[in-house]
């Protein structure tokens, strides 16, 4: 590569790929995936929506006219990128195929060039090693989902689950604030009874109008609504498990075993709420005007 080229840098999602160091990353680490399928996804990535043939991705890999079955070669390179970016040719989020044509990059790219010289003043700082990046990334990688590795759905269906999924919790607050003197004849025999009856009503005192906040700012498609709700998401995350147990607090109406199972699910809600909200239901208004058009 000569100094008048910049190293070439593109970014998809989570992931990053590096022309100059043949590497792929996701979120920093390294994934590992060999020359030809790493030649075939910068080809595609340097025409992101354009249908690249199998002749042309052929003859960039063979082009010394060495005699393969370049049609099992070719598709060997793609299922290897798809394995990579954990992609499936039935539901394609990064690359598409399309019959008897070839083969397309559907996701946004983003390039990114390096024009940093050694002389600038200061040296680089190193990068964190893939340990590192492990240790920090482990929960957000392998237990939560990240924005790209949602499926594409209906505005209307997205908004409206999330928004269900407050106005249960609000029923939830105020259910428990309407039958003060029930739930307290109910936690009567636990031991520690007055406290988690404060509890209760400190909780839901405190989340209706966090509730309210983050029903109106989604629906009236309030600026930064997903940055804000994300970062309140680790409280909401807490409260809601302790909320999991509130079928619990229906023993006078329903059995025990109907209460677990409810509780089994509402435990799910808030990694829901949180899917929900990446795969669009916090959209602005101005996000929803652009993707019209």
């Amino acid at each position: 590569m000569t100094e008048s080229e910049p190293a070439r840098r593109y970014r998809f999602g989570a992931f990053e790929a590096d022309a100059s160091t043949g590497e792929l990353r996701r979120q920093g680490i390294r994934i590992k995936l060999n020359a030809q399928p790493f030649q075939v996804l910068l080809m595609l990535l340097e025409r992101p929506g354009e249908v690249l043939t199998r002749e042309e991705i052929s003859r960039a890999l063979w082009s010394d006219g060495t005699f393969v079955d370049y049609d099992h070669g070719v598709n060997s390179a793609v299922n290897r990128i798809r394995e990579a970016l954990g992609d499936t040719a039935n539901s394609p989020r990064f690359v598409e195929t399309l019959a008897r044509r070839g083969y397309r990059f559907v996701a946004p790219v983003e390039t990114i060039a390096d024009n940093v010289t050694p002389d600038s003043g200061s040296l680089p700082q190193p990068e964190p090693s893939a340990a590192a990046l492990e240790s920090q990334s482990v929960f957000s990688r392998r237990i939560l989902t990240s924005a790209d590795e949602l499926p594409k759905t209906s505005h209307t269906v997205v908004l409206s689950l999330f928004l269900l999924l407050q106005l249960m919790y609000l029923a939830f607050y105020v259910g428990a604030l309407t039958n003060l003197a029930e739930i307290e004849e109910l936690l009567s025999p636990i031991a520690g009874a007055t406290l988690v009856f404060d509890a209760l009503i400190g909780t839901a005192v405190i989340l209706i109008p966090v509730r309210a906040f983050v029903l109106c700012a989604v629906l009236f498609r309030a600026p930064g609504v997903r940055g804000k709700f994300l970062k309140m998401w680790p409280w909401l995350l807490i409260a809601d498990v302790l909320w999991a147990l509130s079928p619990f607090l229906l023993l006078h109406h329903i059995n025990s075993g109907l209460a677990l199972a409810c509780m089994t699910l509402l435990v799910y809600s808030p990694f829901a709420q949180r899917s929900l909200m990446l795969m669009g239901a916090g959209r602005e208004a101005g996000e929803l005007s652009a993707e019209a058009r």
